[in-house]
């Protein structure tokens, strides 16, 4: 009887080791899969690179804001642009950079708040070995989106960043 209650024992110590262990690894996945998905390839003039919208939220009567997840392979970024209304990104994943016109390289990572100030130029997107994605946010729509002006050159993506 002690033969059959060690094997027993033995047994339910295995199992719940088992589904326990099971249980760490689907944990692990939901903490490894992005909080939205990718979206749609951007095809425009407007990216250098590869790119992906997931429109999130769009301006409608209520709210003065649209709201995307934008991914960006490594090396891609936007053209220089500026918003009327201003815009907010919240950098969800991986790393990227930022700049403004006339000031340095910036970057930016995960957990980073960017809060570009209406009507002043900037880009921004991944670094050249490393993926992003940010929530933007478009604020004050009502007065306008985004006004889209020439691509950042392959010089100034390079520059030295600070």
């Amino acid at each position: 009887m002690k033969y059959h209650l060690n094997y027993i024992l033995l047994f339910a110590i295995v199992f719940f080791a088992a589904c326990n262990n099971n249980q760490k690894m689907e944990e692990k996945k939901l903490h490894n899969e992005p909080a939205f998905p990718k979206g749609e390839k951007v095809v425009s003039e407007n990216f250098t690179g590869s790119v992906w919208l997931n429109y999130l939220a769009e301006t409608d009567s209520i709210h003065n804001v649209n709201i995307g997840s934008v991914t960006f392979e490594a090396g891609a970024r936007t053209n220089w642009h500026y918003h009327k209304g201003g815009q907010i990104l919240l950098v969800t994943e991986g790393k990227g950079l930022y700049q403004e016109k006339d000031k340095p390289i910036e970057i930016i990572e995960k957990g980073d708040v960017m809060k570009c100030p209406p009507n002043i130029e900037h880009w921004h997107g991944a670094t050249p070995t490393e993926a992003m994605t940010h929530i933007a946010i478009g604020t004050n729509t009502n007065i306008g989106g985004a006004i889209w002006l020439g691509p950042v050159t392959d010089d100034e993506y390079n520059q030295r960043i600070q």
